[in-house]
């Protein structure tokens, strides 16, 4: 939109600097009254603040205080609060801060919270301590959680504390997901394949006979291939889609397995080692480092008669 006052200021030089007999430029309204111009000058500011505002609320990297803290960490009626708060104590953690052991206790009951999402962030959360034993405790308790990403967080977890009871699931999160029919019904795909995926994005909806349910994505990736089709009509536990890993989710995976992995891995980490498409090169390096390590425990355990 033209300033009022510049687009004022052209006009009368025109009318001044143009030819004789030209017709004059038209008027130019006035400015708005003054109290008007501040409201209007207002409203932007005040949306950019409310926006700031919003984002630094919701923004990990802020500190928040003892009371936040506290707040997050025991009342989970906000989720994105107690988020807030467990990204910070895994930050405390990792920095052997002595202040974070004050926590624990609620790291302790946040483990069986009703919330999947929750539970998988406090099994990462616990990992950064693999000397408290009580966190090695619940994280063998996490490793068998109905939810799948909870048990991936768990047993990468678990790894730390030199525990390879995770191994499965380790190796389960190198290999593609199976996304199945939570109920009978027909399929609507809300994906198609090779789109990229987010964990918690929307792959499909069933409708059934009691209404429709969704399938979402667990983990970042993309969706591989469709199993039906669009409209098949499936019924509970049919897979329906096939889901690739993301090179985060397989390069964890590998690292955890670098620690614990057995030779039932090699077959998993052998493939990535020899490169697969879409992967970076970091992925296959790693995997080439975790066979040999695989491949040297293996020796060392079979020569070793007190590990038979």
């Amino acid at each position: 939109m033209n300033n009022p006052v510049a687009a004022s200021g052209q006009a009368d030089k025109a009318e001044r600097s143009g030819p004789a007999g030209a017709v004059p430029p038209a008027p130019v309204a006035g400015g708005f009254p003054p109290t008007r111009n501040l409201l209007i000058s207002l409203v932007p500011v005040l949306a950019i603040l409310v926006m700031f505002l919003f984002w630094y609320s919701t923004w990990f990297g802020r500190r928040l205080g003892e009371s936040e803290m506290a707040e997050g960490l025991e009342d989970t009626s906000q989720p994105h609060l107690t988020q807030h708060a467990l990204s910070q104590l895994d930050a405390q953690i990792a920095r052997h801060e002595p202040a974070s052991k004050r926590w624990y206790p609620d790291l302790m009951k946040l483990a069986s919270t009703s919330e999947p999402q929750l539970r998988s962030m406090t099994a990462w959360v616990m990992g950064e301590d693999n000397q408290s034993p009580e966190f090695h405790q619940a994280l063998l308790k996490l490793v068998a959680d109905p939810v799948d990403v909870v048990r991936w967080n768990a047993a990468l977890a678990l790894a730390r504390f030199g525990d390879s009871t995770g191994d499965a699931q380790l190796r389960a999160m190198l290999r593609p997901y199976r996304a199945l029919a939570p109920q009978g019904g027909v399929v609507t795909f809300r994906s198609k394949d090779e789109d990229a995926l987010n964990a918690g994005d929307l792959v499909a909806r069933i409708k059934g006979t009691d209404g429709a349910v969704e399938v979402r994505s667990p983990l970042s990736g993309k969706l591989e291939r469709q199993v039906v089709h669009d409209g098949a009509d499936v019924r509970a536990g049919d897979e329906i889609a096939e889901l690739a890993p993301g090179d985060r989710q397989v390069w964890e995976a590998l690292r955890a397995l670098y620690l614990v992995g057995r030779a039932d891995d090699l077959e998993d980490v052998d493939r990535l080692a020899r490169g697969v498409a879409g992967m970076p090169d970091a992925v296959r390096q790693q995997a080439i480092l975790t066979a040999q390590a695989i491949r040297k425990r293996v020796s060392v355990l079979s020569n070793d008669p007190m590990a038979r």
